[in-house]
């Protein structure tokens, strides 16, 4: 299929690795030109080479920095001539107990998970809705639809962004003008995130890493992890022509795990 998106220009954030770099992938073999942006320069520009030897047909530039402060986002943006397609991604804020949490991490938290989605669709949907194409897709958790008892910093400030695009994605001097804003859930995919979360988890039960990510593995219904290119190409979807008709709406990759009807 056809995506019918070449030449857009589109913002990836935390795109050096995982699940952002999946889709930034995704879309640069679709003939997207993509600034992609997160922390580590040598991450980054390892990504950026992999990314312009994918497709040298399109405009890959990197920035380094921290999407978070003005400062970060300010340079991102200005590194595009527009963004016709922006996907907000975020590292998780760490688990734990919250009554360990203080008022400054849960700030952290919504900076990174909800504030600074916020602030880059605040900067990009009336521009998308000028030249009547935009398309903004949130990578936030499946979390969102069954919270993690130890994940409450996660849960809370995805979920405020959850509520937050629901309301935007309906208004009319967006959703009327081809601009369309959805959610997309990961489950565990194979990823240094779910590396991480086993590991502490593996700690805390006293077991070891594999028993811990085989336990993992097997309460998921296809009995495999995800990966990103797979969830790459979910986002690339979301992104294309076809998806006009499609906004508002949370998506969840999850393997079948989640057990709900809704």
């Amino acid at each position: 299929m056809n995506l019918q998106i070449e030449g857009k220009w589109a913002l990836v954030c935390a795109a050096s690795k995982g699940l952002g770099r999946g889709c930034a992938e995704a879309l640069v073999a679709e003939g997207v030109n993509v600034v992609v942006t997160a922390r580590g320069q040598e991450a980054l520009e390892s990504t950026a080479a992999g990314l312009r030897a994918l497709n040298p047909d399109v405009q890959v530039i990197a920035v380094a920095g921290d999407i978070t402060t003005d400062a970060g986002r300010e340079q991102a943006l200005g590194a595009a001539p527009h963004i016709d397609i922006l996907v907000n991604n975020a590292g998780g804020p760490p688990p734990g107990d919250f009554r360990e949490w203080t008022r400054d991490d849960w700030i952290a938290a919504l900076d990174a998970n909800m504030l600074t989605a916020i602030e880059l669709m605040r900067a990009t949907v009336d521009g998308m809705a000028a030249r009547g194409f935009g398309r903004i897709v949130n990578i936030t958790s499946g979390a969102v639809k069954a919270p993690i008892d130890v994940l409450g910093l996660s849960n809370g400030a995805r979920s405020g962004l959850t509520g937050f695009v629901a309301g935007l994605a309906r208004q009319k001097r967006i959703a009327a003008h081809n601009v369309t804003i959805n959610n997309l859930l990961p489950g565990l995919f194979d990823t240094d995130r779910l590396k991480q979360s086993t590991e502490a988890a593996a700690t805390s039960q006293g077991r070891s890493f594999d028993a811990v990510l085989d336990a993992k593995r097997q309460a998921i219904p296809v009995a495999r992890f995800g990966t990103a290119q797979e969830f790459g190409a979910m986002c690339a979807f979301l992104c294309s022509a076809h998806a006009g008709y499609f906004t508002g709406q949370n998506v969840l990759m999850d393997g079948g795990a989640y057990p709900g009807t809704f």
